[in-house]
């Protein structure tokens, strides 16, 4: 058996891995008490060795990297000019090599804008996505994460989702955050290991199963976990996702894009703001990606058919214990407590929606500049 799809059950997802194999609700349950294993094995990986890596990285990213020690993750944005985000990098040290982990179709453009930039420093940039594959599992106290231990990874990356890291700032109510718990973490094999890392998921002992890319979606969207590949589009900006909290270091000094984060945070306010949305009436139906989000009629109103769009939805899933919930990015002005509907695919209805605040609408305009007094 060389692929996760000929374990039984699989159904394909678009990206070529398992979307599920045939019960995505315990697959669900059990990724989250650490008995299941999802194949990341489209996503990418790009590695960066030379004894000037991690300063050269750091130049050019949101996280502070130098200093990063053997095995310690982190994650960092690289952003573009006007602090819109263009790669989101898991990062992870062996003390030879920088690991990036990225989201799938990010491996060949971040290979090649790294490439550019080496100059005269000694680093050496590899795309090894076709020859290391990433597996994720959760790591509470369920058996997946130390079966896949033994196997012997490359490296491990430990998501920080968990907590705001050092010289992080978070926006969400810090009572109750979704991410408490969050212990999840990605294991990289050589490819010519997924035969033994399949293997174990299809044991008839049954103790660690295969789950698929619904179930990890699901939980990502509960603990309000932002991914590029789902979540991020061409205006996006780190403040719109709580990304402060883990990605972006706000006292380490200059890298592209750096000025953005730094006004937006300390004398403005992110333009849109990420919420979750608790699906109700869809009939177990689920908005796609893209989706526009309306503020609702109030009651005895009809809908107006001219009503602009307060919103989008990034992703959306059905939870096995919250049942429909989704992502959206909402415009900031939109009162938190408006009642909203979500368009549905192929079809003329709307699901009713409330939203849970993640990025509040007053976040940012940290520092208060004193106003002059005119003559």
């Amino acid at each position: 058996m060389q692929s996760f799809l000929e374990l039984p059950g699989a159904v394909a997802d678009p990206v070529g891995v398992a979307s599920h194999y045939g019960e995505p609700l315990p697959e669900q349950r059990a990724l989250e008490r650490g008995a299941a294993i999802v194949d990341l094995s489209h996503r990418g990986i790009v590695t960066v060795s030379g004894p000037d890596r991690l300063s050269w990285l750091h130049s050019m990213t949101s996280q502070q990297l130098t200093g990063l020690r053997p095995g310690e993750s982190t994650e960092t944005l690289l952003l573009d000019p006007n602090g819109r985000i263009e790669r989101a990098m898991r990062v992870v040290d062996d003390g030879e090599r920088s690991w990036l982990l990225v989201d799938e179709g990010s491996s060949e453009p971040l290979a090649a804008f790294l490439q550019r930039m080496r100059f005269a420093l000694r680093v050496e940039v590899h795309d090894v996505s076709n020859e290391y594959a990433a597996v994720l599992a959760f790591t509470g106290a369920g058996p997946a994460a130390e079966a896949l231990r033994g196997l012997t990874p490359a490296v491990e990356w430990q998501d920080p989702w968990a907590a705001v890291t050092g010289g992080g700032v978070q926006y969400a109510d810090p009572e109750g955050h979704a991410a408490e718990g969050w212990s999840v973490s990605q294991f990289v094999f050589a490819r010519e290991q997924l035969p033994a890392v399949i293997e174990l998921a299809s044991d008839a002992s049954g103790e660690v199963r295969a789950a698929g890319l619904l179930s990890l979606e699901a939980l990502e969207v509960r603990a309000w976990r932002p991914a590029q590949h789902a979540d991020v589009d061409e205006r996006a900006i780190p403040h719109e996702f709580d990304w402060l909290r883990t990605a972006v270091h706000l006292t380490k000094g200059c890298y592209r894009g750096q000025e953005t984060v730094a006004k937006v945070h300390n004398l403005g306010h992110p333009p849109r703001r990420l919420a979750m949305l608790h699906l109700d009436g869809s009939g177990g139906e689920l908005p796609t990606p893209g989706a526009l989000v309306f503020r609702a009629p109030q009651p005895g109103q009809d809908r107006d058919p001219e009503a602009r769009p307060v919103g989008r939805i990034t992703r959306a899933a059905l939870h096995h214990e919250w049942g429909g919930i989704a992502l959206a990015l909402l415009k900031r002005a939109l009162p938190e407590d408006a009642p909203l509907e979500v368009e549905l695919p192929d079809t003329a209805e709307r699901a009713a929606a409330a939203q849970e605040p993640i990025v509040p609408a007053d976040a940012g305009a940290t520092r208060h500049i004193p106003r002059l007094k005119r003559l």
